[in-house]
């Protein structure tokens, strides 16, 4: 059984995705209530897939005294987990160690390969809420015959992260993280698989990206990511493409 990391931070404003609140017509508490959806999401898929879900969050005190909230972060993030599991007790929880993304997964990876001897474990990031529990499992299966297996996204970063076998993880996020991560594993004597490319919300491509896929399965009636969907609905977002692709509010 894969272990699967979820990465996540707490959803407070001006901490997660604020790019978006700069690039797109979102405020950055906006942007948080987007954030905290997509983890509901993604917790959901995983909760649902043959993986071991586990919740990596940065506690705290890893973060600037203007981020810390009425909460703690694992009480915040376990209370959105158990509106999203209808109840997350038995969800396991444990903090980031590490001062950057890639030193943060890399000991989350490293601990659980070789403290724990998981067969396999996996990093994911909570913004990308069109992941399902079809790409965890597959994921899952392509670890069996290879070492490590990339997610990418359509900006070259990596939302999955599954590794048999550690890596110099040292700087394996620095971008385009697809490519990196790629070398990284080569370097380790290692075979790269890929799962399905899948857009995130960190960036407003992304989040155009995903506004799109989501209102067209809306309108088509297919599986859409709830949490999401329904923020997207809240907030009126749609994209216009008079001279470019744009995102808009209703």
């Amino acid at each position: 059984m894969t272990v699967v990391a979820v990465v996540a931070e707490p959803p407070r404003e001006g901490l997660v995705l604020p790019e978006l609140a700069e690039t797109t017509p979102l405020s950055g508490e906006e942007a948080a209530d987007l954030y905290a959806a997509a983890y509901k999401d993604v917790v959901s898929a995983v909760a649902d897939s043959g993986g071991d879900l586990l919740v990596n969050y940065r506690s705290d005190v890893d973060l600037p005294e203007k981020h810390h909230g009425e909460q703690s972060a694992e009480e915040e993030l376990r209370a959105l987990a158990r509106d999203a599991l209808d109840g997350a007790d038995d969800t396991r929880f444990e903090v980031q160690v590490g001062t950057t993304r890639s030193a943060r997964v890399g000991n989350t990876i490293t601990h659980l390969l070789d403290r724990e001897e998981a067969t396999s474990a996996a990093a994911i990031s909570p913004t990308a809420p069109l992941l399902a529990r079809t790409h965890v499992d597959g994921a899952a299966m392509k670890l069996r015959n290879n070492p490590v297996v990339l997610g990418p996204t359509p900006d070259g970063d990596v939302y999955y992260a599954g590794f048999a076998d550690t890596i110099d993880f040292q700087g394996a996020y620095e971008p385009p993280a697809v490519e990196t991560m790629a070398t990284r594993a080569v370097d380790a004597g290692h075979a790269v698989e890929y799962t399905e490319m899948l857009p995130t919300i960190d960036t407003a491509a992304g989040l155009r990206s995903l506004v799109s896929l989501v209102r067209s399965r809306v309108t088509a009636g297919r599986i859409v990511p709830e949490f999401t969907a329904m923020q997207i609905d809240d907030l009126g977002l749609r994209v216009e493409d008079d001279d470019g692709p744009t995102l808009v509010r209703e």
